[in-house]
């Protein structure tokens, strides 16, 4: 993996509608701007080279996610949702981005969670330096925990450059701030 840059940030929701929260909400995210190896090829068929670049960025991603959630007293026990994503610059393939974030993303970021029934909800797309994404936010047990269905933004402001590759994760602590939505009975 040849890394040009990292991105990480924090966001802390301490009162939400006029309202002080009984714990700050916390969505850790970590950006990390890769070469893509296949950046002006076209089409090519075998992206396997890209779905060891999700491991490896998956690893390295929730080891500095978390150390994010660390300083703030956090641990990998209190994550309870989580989201990913990724922008590929225009010399590339949306397919890059599904070969990253689908076969393989997954596993290093649950083995240092500990945990994660359910899938990891992400997006991607296409697009030039200081695009944003919204990472879509699920429960990492069960997608239907409407408390921590949310989203975050990311923007790395000088990338992707058009053979690079964003590549996001978000870990939240605290589910949605002030989620109060019920599923009907």
């Amino acid at each position: 993996m040849k890394i040009r840059a990292v991105h990480s940030a924090v966001h802390e929701t301490m009162s939400e509608a006029g309202s002080t929260l009984e714990a700050p909400t916390v969505v850790a995210t970590c950006a990390v701007v890769v070469s893509n190896p296949l950046a002006g090829q076209g089409r090519v068929e075998n992206l396997e080279e890209l779905e060891v670049l999700g491991s490896e960025s998956a690893a390295f991603l929730v080891e500095r996610s978390l150390r994010v959630l660390d300083a703030l007293g956090l641990s990998p026990a209190d994550v309870r949702g989580y989201g990913k994503g990724a922008i590929v610059g225009t010399d590339g393939d949306r397919e890059h981005s599904a070969a990253i974030l689908h076969p393989r993303f997954g596993a290093p970021v649950r083995a240092a969670i500990g945990g994660g029934a359910d899938i990891i909800p992400g997006t991607k797309k296409v697009a030039g330096p200081g695009s944003p994404i919204t990472m879509p936010i699920g429960n990492k047990d069960d997608r239907w925990v409407f408390d921590d269905m949310d989203a975050v933004d990311i923007c790395v402001p000088d990338a992707p450059h058009a053979d690079e590759i964003v590549i996001a994760l978000a870990l939240s602590c605290g589910g949605r701030p002030g989620a109060r939505t019920q599923k009907p009975q």
